[in-house]
């Protein structure tokens, strides 16, 4: 009856464990990509600042574009200037406004002074305006500002793709990383297979006479040590699952499997060839250059202001005592504006703009040699990665031989425990090493392609 329940029990995980297997929604590696390409915050972040930059050009070509004020102002006022030019605007002056009644011939005529001219009653005006203005000449300056938004257009296009090209990788990390910690599960799993066979071992020679208590404890000891293995080995898992998903914006708590194994491809090339290519693709340079583009159209926009500008003004106003559109007038002018003295402030302009094109031309040519150095340097940790795996694969077959020979020698009382022990650390370090060396390999070859400037999900 009793195995009964525990046969009942033991089916019942298992169909549990299956039902939550079948939700976790299982993805390669390509998928991962694409949904951290849509939904990762800081790709958000580089998406929102290539529509400011957009915004930035669409707002520079507007100042190329003629400018149409609409206006409407209610004005009531006895202000003796402001009264009798309302009155003009409306083409309601009379000679009575000039105190034309108060006029008496005589000597002192000229020193009267009229009431009605001086002393208004108030007066209500209605102005009504239309007006255009258009920018003739400005030394090139719009041109300049237009030219600079279009290059900050182009630097974060360029910023966009070095994040798109950073998050591939850091998808890869996280999605070999889980890889990796299952093979690790794998090997604490064997391990601990191994670890209670010494257990059962050294305590049958134990009961034999053929070996001491203390060999038993040392067994039983290693075996709790390899249970801990198994449980960092998982938690491991666990914290890759968790940084794929944040990577792709995904909730903790949603169910998530990955599917198989990635190993991107050698990039070929020499050391000279890969650099060239990066001088070339890199899109961090790429914006990089950009930026010197929009800074020399700075310094010329600080020059255009050395230069004369024209305008024209075309006004159309309506002047009535009510809300009308009587007494029309318009006004026709042209502005020619030159800064003779500015007490230096052009020529500041002008020296600051320079200086900071000088400054992104040396930061240019310092992210220039660093990527270089990183192309160098991510394609020797590559070839060094094949290497090792090759080393490791030759070094589990040679532990394993050893532990197999060492572990006939105990069952023989030819060898210690302690000597097992050891035999089948360094056969689980062998493992281990190898596991670590193949994501060695995924990783580097990863940052070779996104060093050169070419990493996609599509090129591994």
């Amino acid at each position: 009856m009793k195995s009964l329940f525990l046969g009942q029990l033991m089916l019942a995980a298992v169909v549990v464990l299956a039902s939550s297997a079948a939700t976790a929604e299982k993805l390669e590696y390509k998928q991962c990509v694409a949904i951290a390409l849509a939904q990762n915050p800081e790709l958000s972040i580089s998406r929102a600042q290539i529509e400011q930059a957009e915004a930035a050009v669409r707002q520079a070509q507007g100042n190329k574009m003629p400018r149409v004020n609409l206006s409407l102002t209610a004005t009531r006022s006895n202000d003796a200037l402001n009264a009798f030019g309302m009155k003009l605007g409306q083409r309601n002056a009379t000679f009575g406004d000039f105190g034309a009644g108060e006029f008496v011939p005589g000597p002192g005529v000229l020193a009267i002074a009229p009431h009605d001219l001086n002393h208004p009653d108030a007066v209500n005006n209605f102005n009504t305006r239309i007006e255009l203005l258009v920018p003739v000449y400005n030394g090139g300056m719009v041109q300049s500002y237009v030219d600079t938004a279009k290059a900050y257009v182009r630097a974060a296009q360029s910023g966009d793709e070095v994040a798109r090209q950073q998050l591939a990788k850091h998808v890869l990390m996280a999605y070999q990383g889980v890889h990796t910690a299952r093979a690790y599960i794998k090997l604490a799993a064997e391990a601990r297979v191994a670890a209670e066979e010494y257990v059962r071992i050294s305590d049958k020679l134990h009961k034999q006479g053929m070996a001491v208590k203390s060999d038993v404890l040392s067994a039983k000891v290693n075996l709790e040590d390899v249970k801990v293995k198994g449980v960092e080995a998982k938690n491991a898992e666990a914290a890759a699952l968790n940084q794929l998903a944040l990577l792709m914006g995904k909730s903790l708590d949603e169910p998530l499997d990955v599917g198989a194994p990635v190993t991107p491809e050698m990039l070929a090339g020499s050391p000279a060839d890969l650099r060239a290519q990066a001088l070339n693709e890199h899109a961090g340079l790429r914006a990089l250059r950009n930026q010197v583009e929009g800074a020399g159209a700075q310094v010329s926009a600080a020059r255009a202001g050395k230069k004369p500008q024209f305008n024209v003004m075309l006004r159309q106003d309506w002047n009535d005592e009510n809300l009308g559109l009587d007494a029309s007038s318009y006004t026709v002018a042209g502005v020619l504006s030159w800064s003779a003295f500015d007490g230096g402030i052009n020529n500041a302009n002008i020296d600051r703009a320079a200086a900071q094109r000088a400054e992104l031309v040396a930061k240019l040519r310092q992210a220039e040699e660093g990527i270089g150095y990183q192309v160098t340097d991510a394609r020797r940790k590559a070839l060094e990665a094949e290497e090792k795996i090759v080393a490791r694969e030759a070094g589990v077959e040679q532990a394993l031989e050893a532990q197999r020979l060492v572990k006939k020698r105990y069952e023989n009382s030819m060898a210690t425990l302690i000597e097992l022990l050891g035999a089948q650390a360094q056969l689980d370090k062998a493992n281990a090493d190898l596991v670590s060396a193949r994501y060695e390999l995924a990783v580097n070859r990863a940052e070779l392609k996104r060093s050169v400037g070419v990493l996609t999900a599509d090129s591994l």
